[in-house]
């Protein structure tokens, strides 16, 4: 596993421990960065009943769908540095 996999992972235990309640905006760039991430670039269809929600989600996923795994993985650490107020090394 290389460091940048070692943070993510790190940085996914910090933000699923999180207790702040997050706005929607903000979680929905936590849902589209982690499925970008974790997806091998592969487009990842929204499930749920809701389907308000799984719009926005999908739109969420449409706007970043023009980056890379990795750089995926450093917003998502970046995410969970600005909102945990740690540094992820």
């Amino acid at each position: 596993m290389d460091d940048l996999d070692r943070r993510f992972n790190k940085a996914f235990e910090m933000a699923s421990a999180m207790t702040i309640k997050l706005p929607p905006d903000i979680m929905l760039k936590f849902y589209s960065y982690y499925k970008h991430a974790t997806t091998s670039n592969n487009m990842v269809i929204p499930s749920g009943n809701n389907q308000v929600r799984n719009a926005f989600k999908l739109n969420a996923y449409f706007q970043i769908a023009n980056i890379t795994s990795d750089e995926a993985k450093q917003e998502y650490i970046k995410l969970v540095e600005k909102y945990t107020g740690e540094k992820i090394s």
